[in-house]
C-alpha cells in the first residue's frame, strides 16, 4: 500500500493557519467593539449636550425601590449664583482651572488613604457629572476607567457651563431629591433661583451624604460645615474662581 504524505510545508502552513485564525478573530472583534463603544459614547455624550439627562442609576434605583423621586431640571442661567458657587468652595476649588482632573487633589487623597486615614477621594465635580450621568456606582478599575473616559468627553464637548449644570440637576440632594430645584422646594419650600446664600451652603454640605444630613433642618456638623462654605462663596466670587460660568 502506498500513503500518500502531505509536503511537510502544507502541514505546517495548516497547523500556523489553526493557530492564528483565531487570534486574528480575537483581535479583530475586539477591534469592533472598541470601534462602536467609542462611537456610541460620542454619541450619548453628544445628546447629553443639548438634552436633559433623563434618568440616572440612583434615580432608577429609587424607582425600582418604590420611592418617588422629585426632580425639576432647571437651566443653570436660572438658579441663584451662589449654588454654583458654593460647590465649587466645597468640592471643587479649581473646577475652572483644570481639565477634568485635579492632579494635586488625587495626590493627597492617595496620600492620606496610604497613611490610614478615612478613605477619602480627589474627584473633581467633572469626574462626578461623568459618574452620575452615565455609571453606576462602585469603586472597580472598570468604572475608574469608564469614568476618565467619560470626564475627558463632557470637558471636550461640553464644556464647563454644561457640566455646572448637569451636575447641578442630577445630584442627589436628599432622599429621592435630585437637582437644585427639586432640592430647594424639598428642603426650603423656594426655588432654586431664589436660594440664599445659607441655603446654598447647606445643599453644598449634604452632598457627599445626602441621605444622612439634611439641609432643611440640620445638624451640628452641617452647620457648622455649612457656615465655612458660605465664607467660601465669597472668596469664590471675589477672586473669580467661578469665571468660566460668568
Amino acid at each position: 500500500m502506498t500513503v500518500r504524505r502531505l509536503p511537510a510545508s502544507s502541514s505546517r502552513t495548516r497547523k500556523g493557519g489553526f493557530r492564528q485564525r483565531p487570534i486574528g478573530w480575537l483581535f479583530s472583534l475586539l477591534a469592533k467593539l472598541v470601534m462602536w463603544f467609542v462611537i456610541l459614547s460620542l454619541g450619548w455624550v453628544l445628546a447629553y449636550r443639548f438634552i436633559p439627562v433623563p434618568v440616572t442609576w440612583p434615580m432608577a434605583r429609587d424607582m425600582l425601590q418604590g420611592r418617588h423621586v422629585e426632580r425639576d431640571w432647571t437651566p443653570l442661567a436660572e438658579m441663584a449664583k451662589v449654588l454654583p458657587r458654593a460647590v465649587i468652595g466645597a468640592e471643587d476649588g479649581t473646577f475652572c482651572a483644570h481639565r477634568g482632573f485635579d492632579v494635586e487633589a488625587m495626590k493627597q487623597a492617595a496620600t492620606r488613604n496610604a497613611e490610614g486615614e478615612r478613605l477619602r477621594g480627589g474627584s473633581t465635580i467633572s469626574q462626578q457629572t461623568a459618574k452620575n450621568a452615565f455609571l453606576w456606582p462602585g469603586r472597580s478599575y472598570v468604572r475608574k476607567g469608564l469614568e476618565a473616559w467619560f470626564t475627558l468627553l463632557i470637558e471636550l464637548i461640553w464644556g464647563k457651563p454644561r457640566i455646572m449644570e448637569v451636575y447641578l440637576n442630577i445630584a442627589e440632594m436628599g432622599p429621592g431629591v435630585y437637582g437644585a430645584q427639586a432640592a430647594a422646594k424639598h428642603h426650603f419650600g423656594s426655588t432654586a433661583d431664589r436660594l440664599t446664600a445659607q441655603q446654598a451652603a447647606r445643599l453644598a454640605a449634604i452632598l457627599p451624604q445626602p441621605i444622612k444630613r439634611k439641609a432643611g433642618t440640620p445638624g451640628p456638623f452641617v452647620r457648622r460645615y455649612s457656615r465655612a462654605i458660605e465664607k467660601r462663596i465669597r472668596v469664590v466670587a471675589n477672586s473669580g474662581f467661578d469665571s468660566c460660568l460668568r
